[in-house]
């Protein structure tokens, strides 16, 4: 079984992501392995919430050249869990 902190590798804070967080939506870099159910229970279980809906998309990774010679970005996986409307917000910048 996979560990909760190994889903979750890190949230993603960005303009766009913190305009959702108004709307209780979260993005999160997660393991490209991981489906929608393994999200949501490693989301309740670090953060003591209740999540009412994942969505989740695969990101390719973008060409990148260093001189002349030139490779692949790893790709990865986001999830943007939205939370049950009497669920408490995260706080990132608090806990860091």
């Amino acid at each position: 079984m996979k560990e909760a902190r190994d889903i979750i590798k890190r949230p993603i804070i960005t303009e766009h992501s913190a305009d959702l967080m108004a709307e209780k939506k979260y993005t999160f870099e997660v393991l490209k392995s991981a489906n929608k159910t393994e999200i949501k229970n490693a989301v309740e279980e670090i953060f003591n919430v209740k999540v009412e809906k994942v969505n989740t998309i695969n990101v390719k990774g973008k060409f990148r050249r260093m001189g002349r010679y030139g490779g692949y970005r790893p790709d990865r996986k986001k999830a943007i869990v939205q939370l049950t409307e009497d669920s408490e917000e995260l706080d990132f910048f608090e806990t860091v």
